[in-house]
């Protein structure tokens, strides 16, 4: 009788352990993105001195810090198509910025879609909201160039859904974009800055890369552009309390990442690491903190990794990886692409390894700096071409103002980390060279980018109507808008003749 007894007790604890066991392992965590506009890795975590970023760098500490992130778009509107599909953006056919926003619409490939929506199946709460949260459940920053469906989001606050219900939510940051683009929207910036901090970051201590001339409105305007990174680790910290009072931290994978690099001359929009390069730390339940890793990864990758925490099958077409999986093979390259920015009609591909960066210039008889309304009235792009005008570059420094450029451009990035010195007519590494193009054609291959054959002349059109017709509505000033309206005509014109 004794031994029964002890035997119905052994089977019992083994299965209340069992129980508890599956009860742990089939609670779905809440998932959170940060995603923030124009904002390269100048976090504490990453290496920068000249400021602090506290939150961040707590974080960081919390979970794992990936060194080694890349967007595969370097502009707004391409990278979160990919993202929020776990697809490449020249997959899906969102390639060209801010596409599909006239007559002419995009629709994703048959049986492709949006996470939130898998999200939502799985009986998650879906949000996308910016900061602080607003009380009319407005939606936060989407910027799809596909049509997709707003229902795929419940709401902008997760404190509203049902309890014990878990939540995916997006909270996207302005970033970059606190500083504005001109000389007065900078001080305006700075001097609210000075009244959260006490303090703005000190211009003369400020250290640009080599090919950025030092002049005072660049120097002035990064400063201000550091401050916009102490204000976003700030709001970091704000988001880390809400969920923390609310009880939902200790549950919570929360994922920060950035969405392209500091909008800047070589920057966003272009194949540089200085537009690629974004900073990604992912902690919660069940991620080891302290950890640094170094293998190459994608960002759309983000989009598997959610869906495998939440227990969700990640979709067999998806391009994305889980690389937070136990059996994940890292990368040996990452990919990126650029095309049509607003008017400006462009061809770029790249591919990265550990050691050497590859683009491809298909439109190399253009210049480096085609006209761009959007980037030509910002001051440090006028501040730039200033100093080119007045000779004041120097020959690293002048290449972007070169009126055509090399087809192939090849980069060691262990003993050239700023892609200064061009390689691609190196006999010494012409082999790399051939390894390198063969890798981007595998990949435009592989993917079935869409990129290959020019924009259709109707969707071109399109977009442009409802581009010039939105400001206009705006009543954005008639200078701007002519430069817009030539820089279509010159796009046309530079198609016509095959440049």
């Amino acid at each position: 009788m004794k031994a029964m007894k002890r035997l119905t007790y052994l089977l019992l604890a083994m299965l209340m352990v069992c129980s508890t066991t599956a009860a742990n392992g089939n609670e779905q965590p809440n998932i959170l993105w940060i995603i923030v506009d124009d904002m390269s890795a100048h976090f504490s975590p990453y290496g920068e001195e000249l400021i602090e970023t506290p939150h961040v760098d707590a974080l960081a500490k919390r979970g794992v810090q990936f060194n080694n992130a890349y967007v595969t778009a370097p502009v707004c509107s391409t990278c979160r198509s990919a993202f929020i599909t776990g697809m490449y953006q020249t997959t899906i056919g969102a390639h060209h910025h801010r596409s599909g926003r006239g007559t002419e619409k995009i629709h994703l490939p048959e049986g492709i879609r949006p996470i939130p929506e898998m999200f939502q199946e799985e009986g998650y709460y879906t949000t996308i909201t910016g900061w602080p949260i607003r009380a009319d459940e407005r939606l936060g920053k989407t910027d799809y160039n596909f049509e997709w469906n707003a229902s795929m989001y419940n709401g902008a606050d997760w404190a509203k859904r049902k309890d014990g219900q878990p939540f995916f939510a997006q909270i996207q940051l302005p970033g970059g974009k606190l500083r504005g683009g001109n000389v007065e929207s900078t001080e305006r910036f700075v001097n609210r800055i000075e009244k959260t901090f006490g303090n703005r970051t000190d211009v003369n201590k400020v250290s640009l890369p080599p090919y950025y001339p030092a002049t005072d409105i660049i120097l002035q305007d990064w400063a201000a552009y550091l401050d916009s990174v102490r204000e976003t680790d700030r709001v970091v910290g704000e988001i880390l309390t809400k969920l923390r009072e609310e009880g939902d931290l200790e549950n919570t994978i929360v994922l920060f990442m950035t969405d392209h690099g500091i909008s800047h001359v070589r920057g966003k929009q272009f194949m540089y690491d200085e537009g690629l390069h974004v900073p990604l730390v992912i902690a919660g339940p069940g991620i080891e903190s302290g950890q640094i890793r170094e293998d190459l990864v994608e960002h759309i990758d983000i989009a598997a990794l959610s869906l495998a925490y939440a227990q969700i099958a990640i979709p067999d077409y998806m391009q994305a990886q889980d690389i937070m999986a136990a059996d994940y093979q890292p990368r040996r390259a990452v990919y990126a692409a650029r095309d049509r920015c607003d008017e400006t009609v462009e061809h770029l591909r790249s591919v990265r390894t550990h050691e050497f960066k590859y683009i491809r210039n298909y439109l190399h008889q253009r210049p480096h700096l085609q006209p761009n309304a959007y980037k030509d009235n910002k001051s440090i792009v006028k501040s730039f071409k200033a100093a080119g005008a007045a000779g004041e570059l120097n020959a690293v420094q002048q290449i972007l103002l070169a009126p055509t450029r090399p087809v192939e451009e090849l980069y060691d990035l262990k003993n050239d980390p700023y892609e200064l010195h061009n390689l691609a007519d190196d006999p010494a590494h012409r082999s790399q060279l051939k390894r390198m193009r063969k890798a981007l054609q595998r990949w435009e291959q592989r993917s079935g980018d869409q990129g290959v054959d020019p924009e259709p002349t109707k969707m071109f059109d399109s977009d442009m109507k409802v581009y010039v017709d939105t400001l206009e509505a705006r009543r954005r000033p008639i200078e701007h808008i002519n430069t817009i309206k030539n820089n279509i005509e010159l796009m046309r014109r530079w198609a016509r003749e095959g440049k």
